[in-house]
């Protein structure tokens, strides 16, 4: 009996040793869920760490967009006394047979449009008022083309208009430096062409050095509006090149109609190089093709409206204006707007679910043309 109550007590001594031993091993497993407990009772401070790097690194970017921002083109290029001044846009002659242009190469942005038979003219752009250079050869406005520059708040120079339209530019309160009526000395013919026998009306030529002292002489106001001082698109940062959200995209071919433009892609220079009619566009002057980081294809609505075949044009766009972003090797799908009837209004560009859209720093080329003839490869 003694012996049996030995045996009784050693296992209950057992019992209890092996449900401490539970007990402290139970303990041990839980120790790490206590410290994965006050891990996550500190992520909301780490967060808020996180935040406030990710919050320098935006007031970083923000303090490296230099003040002399060229609002065109989102790069610091501008000279000290085009800070804050409006832009200059220039009514270009660009059929074949007026080529080479010049003074184009120094655009920071160009639009080509269609006009009468379905050849095309330039609108070139400088963001710098104080630098445009002599630009050949100048035409006549198309009232689609100052609709857009109003955007831009631009000084706007070209050599005789459509007489239809002489209303309207009225009513824009345009600030119009017009060839035939300009007496300042800043339209001529360029004498090499009319002796290398080109046509009159692809000889014309404006004197864009002389432009800032124009302006100053005739008290033209040189400061942006208000709503107009901040860059003219949403820019990506100072450093990045972005590819854009879509396909790859190394050849772009647009049929305008009477004629044609093209865009190769320069990998290494990340730009694309123009032609017209299949051949490389060049600056007369400088011998160099014509090159853009951005190039916009904007699909729109576009018909003769009268005998002499001068076009009617949406050039306000709507929320489903189709649209094509090219640059850095890919293509966007995209819709473009500027306000209805606004001519003040900026040109904007969306993603196809309605969000503004941010572009590369750099030259821009816009085509506004028919719905369908642009390829993309």
């Amino acid at each position: 009996m003694k012996y049996k109550k030995v045996l009784v007590i050693m296992s209950v001594l057992a019992m209890l040793a092996g449900v401490m031993g539970c007990k402290e091993k139970e303990a041990l497993k839980e120790e790490p869920v206590k410290q994965e407990t006050v891990q996550k009772q500190e992520k909301p401070e780490e967060q808020e760490e996180n935040n406030a790097v990710e919050g320098a690194e935006v007031e970083q970017e923000a303090q490296e967009v230099p003040a002399n921002e060229n609002l065109l083109t989102g790069l610091g290029d501008l000279s000290e006394g085009a800070i804050g001044k409006r832009p200059v846009a220039v009514m270009v002659n660009n059929v074949e047979k007026a080529m080479p242009q010049y003074g184009v190469g120094q655009a920071d942005l160009i639009f080509e449009i269609p006009v009468e038979g379905d050849a095309t003219r330039f609108m070139a752009m400088y963001g710098d008022y104080t630098k445009v250079p002599k630009v050949c050869p100048i035409r006549s406005c198309r009232y689609y083309f100052p609709a857009l520059s109003q955007g831009f708040d631009a000084f706007y120079v070209n050599w005789g208009i459509d007489d239809t339209i002489a209303e309207y530019l009225e009513a824009l309160d345009l600030d119009q430096i017009e060839g035939i009526t300009n007496t300042g000395g800043l339209f001529g013919r360029d004498q090499d062409k009319l002796n290398q026998g080109y046509a009159l009306e692809h000889t014309g030529f404006f004197d864009g050095t002389k432009l800032a002292s124009y302006i100053e002489a005739q008290g033209l106001r040189t400061d942006l509006k208000e709503d107009k001082k901040g860059a003219a698109f949403q820019f990506y940062g100072m450093e990045e090149q972005v590819k854009p959200e879509g396909q790859d995209c190394t050849q772009v071919d647009i049929d305008f109609g009477a004629q044609s433009s093209s865009f190769t892609y320069d990998a290494e220079k990340q730009v694309y190089l123009k032609n017209i009619n299949g051949s490389a566009q060049v600056d007369g002057k400088t011998g160099e093709q014509l090159a853009f980081t951005n190039v916009f294809v904007l699909e729109t609505e576009i018909s003769v409206r009268d005998e002499v075949g001068h076009k009617k044009l949406d050039w306000d766009g709507a929320s489903d204006a189709k649209g094509y972003y090219v640059s850095n090797g890919g293509v966007q799908e995209i819709t473009w707007s500027k306000e209805e009837n606004n001519e003040n209004s900026y040109l904007k560009f969306y993603d196809i679910n309605g969000r503004e859209i941010k572009i590369n720093r750099g030259k821009s080329y816009i085509a506004l043309n028919y719905k369908n003839q642009a390829v993309f490869k």
